[in-house]
């Protein structure tokens, strides 16, 4: 549906997001748990290794959270700000075996920054393409985390957290309860 690079950053943005989940409390807890992140989610560029950097990222999440739930001209309003704040200034890149992609930040800015502003450039994408359904919170009763549905079919409606083994296992278990 959308380019790699555009697919890789909200699946990216999602895990950043869901690092911020009531129910399994601060999943980034430290540095090394940032640093675990980025290696993980092969973020490249200007990354301190310190706690500022740490609460930077931390205090973005919400942020980045609300676009979850935005409609669209309020999802235009927060990417554009998010566009202005970091000084988005796009550029094609090719790096690693990445072919050319899209860059908006110096590769010197802060980490926040450029998550930031990485996610608004992918917004960009599925505003454009008419996609914020494809932004879902998790359906599970019991369960905030956020949701980006690359699914054909736009059926996608559980995170990665299990919450669909486990409403499929519950689901199944009142079956046989009640004899089905």
């Amino acid at each position: 549906m959308f380019t790699h690079d555009t697919e890789l950053t909200l699946t990216a943005t999602a895990a950043l997001v869901n690092t911020d989940s009531a129910g399994d409390g601060e999943l980034l807890p430290d540095i090394a748990a940032l640093d675990a992140f980025v290696l993980r989610q092969r973020y490249t560029g200007s990354h301190r290794h310190d706690e500022a950097e740490l609460e930077a990222v931390r205090a973005l999440r919400p942020r980045l959270r609300a676009l979850w739930n935005a409609g669209e001209d309020e999802a235009v309003e927060l990417v554009n700000a998010m566009l202005r704040e970091g000084r988005a200034l796009p550029q094609l890149v090719r790096h690693d075996e990445f072919d050319y992609h899209l860059h908006a930040t110096a590769a010197e800015q802060p980490l926040d920054v450029r998550l930031m502003v990485e996610f608004a450039m992918a917004m960009v994408d599925v505003i454009r393409a008419g996609a914020l359904d494809r932004l879902r919170v998790c359906a599970a009763d019991d369960c905030q985390d956020v949701v980006v549905d690359l699914s054909k079919n736009r059926s996608r409606r559980f995170c990665e957290s299990g919450c669909g083994n486990r409403q499929n296992v519950a689901a199944y278990r009142a079956r046989k309860a009640s004899g089905g």
